[in-house]
């Protein structure tokens, strides 16, 4: 399967569909003003994330299930804004976000209702985004998502974690279960490192031969409606095993998290 080809058809109706969704925010919003944040609202957030999902046409793919353990933080690689609709639509799943989310209008106050914990991740605010894990973890008996590593990248790699978002890990001891998604074709076909920072990853790859660190940040609302243009996709989720991280300080516990998903993500791209 090839990807499919921009011409006036599916630009046309993309065009469509991305007022649809956003007429679908609105429904959203309005109901939400009713729905009181917590469980409630997190289920709520399943919903919306199936109906967009629906409208992007992106479909995904579970091997494996999440511990039942409780409180539960979940690490993830992290390759563009559809993450956010994965988990919620795999698991029924909340996550952290970064800070920035927080101030886009109407989706910022949309996901704050729907639980989503937005985080600093400046050094200087590391206490502050520490207090805030701890004290949503507490109250809350769904899984919570992070991406540790702090940003999207161009899909041919996973980069470093942030050791500071598990210091609450070292403190307190909360499980801590990785999980690996890939991106596929629709088909499940594997997808290029070209056409995924190209097409499918949130960082294009125009400066593809000066590194991955070279690429451009694209729009997340032009990623939205680029993807409805190409028809979909496929997302592949792998849940691994729960490490063991006793013993650890937070330093050796990003590393050790990054090792396992690093090495399932480069195993099966």
């Amino acid at each position: 399967m090839k990807i499919r080809k921009q011409n006036i058809f599916n630009t046309a109706w993309a065009c469509i569909k991305f007022i649809m969704w956003w007429i679908l925010v609105f429904i959203c919003a309005f109901v939400l003003l009713f729905v009181p944040t917590g469980n409630h609202s997190v289920k709520f957030l399943r919903f919306f994330m199936r109906g967009f999902a629906f409208m992007t046409g992106v479909k995904f793919r579970i091997h494996g299930k999440l511990t039942t353990k409780r409180p539960l933080l979940c690490v993830c690689n992290h390759i563009s804004v559809f993450e956010f609709a994965s988990m919620p639509i795999a698991f029924g799943a909340s996550f952290f976000g970064k800070k920035e989310i927080s101030q886009w209008p109407l989706v910022g106050w949309i996901a704050k209702k729907f639980g989503v914990i937005f985080i600093d991740r400046r050094p200087s605010h590391a206490a502050e985004a520490l207090n805030a894990i701890k004290t949503e973890m507490e109250k809350t008996d769904h899984p919570m998502f992070i991406f540790p590593e702090g940003t999207t990248t161009n899909g041919a790699y996973v980069k470093q974690f942030k050791s500071s978002l598990f210091d609450i890990v070292e403190k307190t001891g909360i499980t801590v279960q990785p999980v690996v998604i890939h991106y596929r074709l629709r088909d499940g076909t594997k997808i290029n490192e070209e056409d995924m920072a190209n097409h499918f990853a949130y960082f294009c790859n125009d400066k593809m031969d000066q590194g991955p660190l070279c690429c451009r940040e694209r729009s997340a609302f032009g990623q939205i409606f680029h993807i409805m243009v190409l028809g979909g996709f496929l997302v592949e989720v792998d849940v691994l095993p729960v490490p063991d991280l006793s013993g650890m300080d937070r330093k050796q516990m990003a590393e050790t998290l990054h090792n396992i998903v690093s090495k399932e993500y480069m195993k099966n791209k």
